[in-house]
């Protein structure tokens, strides 16, 4: 595990795709994303790395959970300035976050991963969703409980 973080951190896809075949399976949770296989790990961290150019990442902590799983956090930290992520345009906002790799091996190849980290914290970071405690935040929030007010209203009143 801690040669597969060291070959993200130098942003090395040559090395990285060493721990990778196409029974690899990456979920990335915030996202509601699974790649299955190096091609699809391939093109999610090229797309990674275009996005966010100056893109660092730091492994905290590895824990051997047994001899075939690990659990890795991490900090990644850049400016999302350079291609779309995900379909969305760069913003020029610097992305500070923190996550965990729950990382499953057969040998040297990455079999299943899952990854976490606070996916509210980097669309509010990125622009995609207002800070917390804004105008706009308090507005959404506000008509968020209206709607569901509303729609509990509605569904009482139908069930009478």
């Amino acid at each position: 595990m801690q040669e597969s973080f060291a070959a993200l951190a130098a942003k090395d896809l040559g090395r990285l795709a060493t721990f990778w075949d196409e029974r690899t399976i990456d979920v990335v949770n915030p996202l509601q994303l699974e790649m299955v296989g190096a091609a699809a790990l391939r093109a999610f961290f090229e797309e990674l790395f275009a996005a966010v150019p100056d893109l660092q990442f730091e492994v905290e902590t590895v824990h051997d959970v047994d001899e075939h799983t690990a659990i890795g956090q991490w900090r990644l930290a850049g400016t999302f300035s350079g291609g779309r992520f995900q379909g969305i345009e760069p913003t020029g906002k610097r992305i500070e976050l923190r996550g965990v790799d729950v990382m499953v091996f057969e040998g040297d190849l990455l079999r299943h991963n899952d990854v976490y980290y606070d996916g509210l914290s980097f669309a509010r970071q990125i622009g995609l969703l207002p800070s917390t405690n804004s105008l706009a935040d308090r507005g959404m929030t506000t008509a968020f409980n209206t709607v569901t007010r509303a729609k509990r209203f509605t569904s009482q009143r139908l069930s009478r």
